[in-house]
C-alpha cells in the first residue's frame, strides 16, 4: 500500500466527529477522505463502492456495530486496513475488534497526531494499539496460557500424570514400574491410556506435550 494518496473512509454516526476527523486528516499531504458513512450498512456499502485503503471507524454505530462492519469489509476487501476508534477502553470490545480483523484500536481521547500515526502505521501494514491498552493484551494472553495449561491434563488421573512425568524424563516402562511399584503390564496400560487421552502417537510426542504444557509445575501446584 502506498503512503502517498491514501484513500480514507470515515465512519461515525456523529457528523461533527466526522467533520473534525476529515479536517485533521486532510491537513496531511497525500491523505484523501474519499467517503463518509454514519451506519454499519452504509460503512460496508461505501467500502465496497470506494475501495478505500484505510477505514477509520467508530466501534459503536447507531443501529449497528463497527465490529460487524469491520468483519464484513475485511471479508470482501481484505486489503483494506481498518482502524477502530472508541471512547471506551473495554476489554471485550478490544478483543472483538482484533478478532474482526482491525489493525488499529485507538481511543478518541488521544491527540490528533496519534490518529495520524495510526493511519500511517496501517498504511505500512503495521498494527496499532493505544498504549493504555497494551497491558490488557498481555494480561489476557497470560490468562489464556494459564487456563490452557490448567486444562491440558484434565483427562488424566493422578497416577497417569506421574507416569507421564517419568515418560518425559525418558524412563522406560521397566524403570517407571520400579519407580512407582507397579508391574510392567500395568505401566503399558497406563502409557496406552495416556497416548489415547492426549491424542498423540508415541512416547516422544507425549513427552513433548508434557514439557510444552509444563507438567512438572502442574504436579507441584
Amino acid at each position: 500500500m502506498r503512503m502517498a494518496n491514501l484513500r480514507i473512509l470515515l465512519v461515525d454516526d456523529h457528523e461533527v466527529v466526522r467533520l473534525g476527523l476529515k479536517s485533521l486528516i486532510e491537513r496531511h499531504a497525500g491523505f484523501e477522505v474519499v467517503a463518509e458513512a454514519a451506519s454499519q450498512t452504509e460503512a460496508v456499502q461505501k467500502a465496497l463502492a470506494y475501495d478505500p485503503d484505510i477505514v477509520v471507524m467508530d466501534i459503536r454505530l447507531a443501529g449497528g456495530s463497527g465490529i460487524e462492519a469491520c468483519e464484513q469489509i475485511v471479508a470482501q476487501r481484505p486489503s483494506t486496513k481498518i482502524i477502530m476508534l472508541t471512547s471506551y477502553a473495554e476489554d471485550e470490545m478490544l478483543f472483538s475488534a482484533i478478532r474482526a480483523g482491525a489493525v488499529g484500536y485507538v481511543l478518541k481521547q488521544v491527540g490528533g497526531n496519534d490518529v495520524i500515526r495510526a493511519i500511517e502505521a496501517a498504511a505500512r501494514g503495521e498494527a496499532t494499539l493505544d498504549p493504555s491498552l497494551t497491558q490488557r493484551i498481555f494480561d489476557e494472553m497470560r490468562r489464556s496460557i494459564k487456563q490452557e495449561e490448567a486444562t491440558a491434563f484434565n483427562e488424566l488421573t493422578a497416577q497417569e500424570m506421574h507416569v507421564l512425568a517419568l515418560i518425559a524424563e525418558g524412563k522406560t516402562n521397566r524403570e517407571i514400574a520400579q519407580a512407582l511399584y507397579l508391574s510392567e503390564g500395568t505401566v503399558r496400560n497406563y502409557v496406552s491410556g495416556i497416548l489415547s487421552k492426549l491424542q498423540v502417537s508415541n512416547r516422544a510426542e507425549a513427552a513433548a506435550y508434557a514439557i510444552q504444557h509444563r507438567l512438572k509445575d502442574y504436579l507441584q501446584s
